[in-house]
């Protein structure tokens, strides 16, 4: 279940954007006038902790290998576990395109 603050049509009109997108060179594109490397990179490293988390290894092995905080990879085990699923929907679709 999502929550309230993204029931929006702002973010609506968003993740529609996001959707429409058709290659990764489109995602690139839009990712890098949307957000700052910064906020790219955040995201790819939560994603990465995700993978890691899923493939059973520790927060401190992760934190070593993708370089972020012992509390970001916790936050991110408990929306792995107990969030809405959009991790697992994720991780689940990539397996299944060979993305992982």
């Amino acid at each position: 279940m999502a929550l309230a603050p993204f029931n929006t049509p702002s973010i609506d009109r968003l993740f529609a954007a996001v959707l429409g997108l058709k290659t990764k060179e489109d995602c690139a594109k839009f990712f890098e006038d949307i957000c700052t490397i910064k906020e790219v990179q955040d995201m790819a490293q939560r994603l990465d902790a995700a993978i890691l988390l899923d493939q059973g290894l520790g927060y401190q092995a992760i934190s070593e290998r993708v370089g972020i905080s012992t509390a970001t990879i916790s936050r991110v085990s408990k929306c792995l576990s107990y969030g809405a699923g959009g991790y697992r929907d994720a991780l689940d679709r990539m397996k299944e395109e060979g993305d992982l």
